[in-house]
């Protein structure tokens, strides 16, 4: 079992900018990858963007060229920086961390509300 602990999110003017960190309870040395979804009022849990174990990065198109997806790995930490944001990328955002077997972890989530 893994917990894992977001930061707080929080408000912020259209073309701000945003770091979110997902904390471990342990090491992650059997998790593969590590990631950012986010849930719109009335929409479903969509990927922001996934990190695998060698570093290599996916992002939704919504997040490219404005969000950073990076991992510490001494720490167990994974982080979203999000830069330029807009009002669409107001969500609960939802740290993941999948199992090398397959079993997906999920934080709290934590909400980040854009105003313009």
């Amino acid at each position: 079992q893994v917990q894992l602990v977001e930061s707080r999110g929080g408000l912020v003017q259209a073309g701000g900018s945003l770091r979110l960190s997902c904390a471990t309870s342990r090491s992650t040395f059997d998790i593969n990858v590590r990631g950012w979804y986010r849930q719109a009022p009335g929409k479903q849990r969509d990927l922001v963007a996934i990190i695998n174990s060698g570093g290599s990065t996916t992002y939704a198109d919504s997040a490219k060229g404005r969000f950073t997806i990076s991992r510490d790995n001494a720490n167990n930490t994974v982080y979203l920086q999000m830069n330029s944001l807009k009002p669409e990328d107001t969500a609960v955002y939802y740290c993941n961390a999948r199992h090398r077997l397959g079993m997906p972890y999920w934080g709290q989530g934590t909400q980040v509300t854009v105003f313009s």
